[in-house]
């Protein structure tokens, strides 16, 4: 447990002094490296880096990535943000709705918070502006909304989960509809109560012809979920393969409407190289970091101590989710999960807890963190995007996390909730 507390310890106190992620796992392994006496690390660390981000099931990554960029450059998340202004932009606080709405939506083609902000949150928070609402709400409302991105397959969070646990990509994706549909309505919930203490903005009824016209431009987008998802529920395509597929999908309807060009194409591929490299990265050097937990039995022990002091299900799950959440504020969910996940799958186990729930409960509480001072990189994000500062906003989406908490709060006390569809539509997994 020693050889723990020095590795977490560098690493966390080169994030707090603002060392990028990479090189602080890097130096915190290292660290740890040196304390264990395996002065071979200069062969161990490349090694284990090459074998970390060289996983067949990670190929998905990028490819899901670039077809989130590619939707971005052909204006698939304008029409995603049409659509759902059409149906229920009308009512009042209609343009807070659509915004729920509108994430709950890209989410089942981009499957990353980031994709949300960067692609519909200047959309979003320049239309409520312009309608009556305080900068700073809409800027925070569309990074909570955001967290539903992750959730909803495909979702790269998932995948990473997947390799990590040795967990069917396809159960954890029809997990993840459930709570996924269950964090938006949490949030419609919200904004409701809201409209009871204070004056929302109404949009204008719309005509019967702006709406079939905005459903019509709409339906290639609706459709780009059910075909990603069905691939890979039934057998049709890996989670690698499907990533294509959405990227071929996004390439031709970018070319039907005659909106794709070479700059876009040359753009989205450059973007999505530099964020592939950096995940990839990061999960090469986390790779070291839990081969050097396994070599010196860790988890082993770290799980018996878990036992020893915890004696109930139910406190572990309350242990966990308090400390997924605060370490969420301070580490990214991908780094967070190749460290911790090794630490806590035997406690889980061991206290009989499925692993596709434990993965929809760990990805809500890291997702938190997104929009969480003071790593919260969502609100980073959101400040460069919508010119709020970073303080104001910090402010403003405190009150925006009760919805997501009290999802992530019935998904954990109720299991059926994340695992009713994937046992309906698979069959029961030998638990």
């Amino acid at each position: 447990m020693t050889l723990g507390f020095v590795v977490i310890g560098c690493f966390m106190l080169l994030m707090m002094l603002g060392v990028p992620v990479t090189i602080a796992i890097g130096a915190g392994t290292v660290a740890g490296l040196f304390w264990a006496n395996l002065m071979d690390f200069s062969l161990v660390f490349p090694q284990q880096i090459i074998e970390g981000a060289s996983k067949p099931a990670l190929l998905a990554i990028p490819f899901f990535i670039l077809a989130g960029n590619l939707m971005n450059a052909v204006g698939m998340t304008d029409k995603i943000f049409n659509f759902a202004l059409a149906l229920i932009g009308s009512v009042r606080a209609g343009l807070a709705y659509v915004n729920v709405v509108a994430s709950l939506i890209f989410a089942g083609v981009s499957g990353a918070a980031t994709a949300d902000i960067a692609g519909l949150g200047q959309i979003e928070v320049r239309a409520m502006r312009k309608r009556g609402y305080s900068h700073e709400f809409a800027a925070a409302l569309t990074v909570a909304t955001s967290l539903v991105g992750p959730i909803v397959p495909p979702s790269i969070s998932l995948i990473v989960y997947a390799w990590l646990a040795n967990e069917s990509v396809a159960r954890l994706f029809l997990a993840g509809i459930v709570p996924g549909v269950l964090v938006a309505a949490s949030f419609i919930a919200y904004i409701r109560v809201m409209c009871v203490f204070q004056e929302m903005p109404r949009e204008e009824p719309r005509s019967m012809a702006s709406i079939k016209h905005a459903v019509l431009q709409g339906i290639p987008a609706l459709v780009a979920p059910a075909i990603i998802l069905g691939a890979i529920i039934f057998g049709f395509a890996t989670a690698t393969e499907a990533g294509v597929i959405a990227c071929v999908y996004t390439l031709l309807v970018g070319l039907a409407y005659r909106v794709l060009t070479f700059d876009m194409l040359w753009n989205s591929l450059k973007e999505s190289a530099l964020l592939s490299a950096l995940i990839m990265m990061i999960i090469g050097a986390s790779q070291t970091m839990g081969w050097l937990f396994a070599f010196e039995q860790v988890p082993q022990a770290f799980a018996t101590g878990f036992l020893d002091a915890i004696d109930s299900r139910a406190l572990f799950l309350v242990f966990v989710v308090v400390l997924l959440i605060v370490i969420g504020c301070f580490m990214e969910a991908t780094p967070a999960k190749i460290i911790l996940l090794p630490l806590l799958l035997p406690a889980a186990d061991a206290f009989g807890i499925d692993r596709v729930q434990f993965g929809m409960i760990i990805t809500l509480a890291l997702l938190i963190g997104i929009a969480t001072p003071p790593m919260g990189v969502g609100l980073y994000l959101m400040s460069a995007v919508s010119g709020v500062k970073f303080e104001r906003l910090s402010i403003a989406v405190l009150p925006l996390l009760i919805p997501p908490l009290v999802a992530l709060i019935l998904i954990t006390a109720f299991p059926i909730i994340t695992l009713w569809l994937p046992d309906l539509v698979m069959g029961p997994a030998n638990r």
